[in-house]
């Protein structure tokens, strides 16, 4: 695993945390949300380098995303 997947991937563990404690999902429900969002496209993306931001300021993106249908 490469320095970018594991913080892919720990950042996406974080993300799924705050939608089932913020937004009441269940596990399988958050997981669905995160990995078909455009928020995980991009995140998902190096040349973004979103994935250096903290998970909160993600969050952030993904909470608009599902409220507005758009990434924030």
């Amino acid at each position: 695993m490469t320095d970018f997947d594991y913080m892919v991937e720990s950042v996406t563990a974080d993300l799924v945390v705050l939608l089932m404690e913020r937004l009441g999902m269940d596990l399988q429900t958050a997981l669905d949300t995160v990995y078909t969002s455009d928020t995980f496209a991009k995140l998902s993306n190096p040349a973004t380098e979103l994935y250096y931001q903290s998970p909160y300021y993600i969050y952030s993106y993904l909470e608009t995303e599902i409220k507005t249908g758009v990434m924030g």
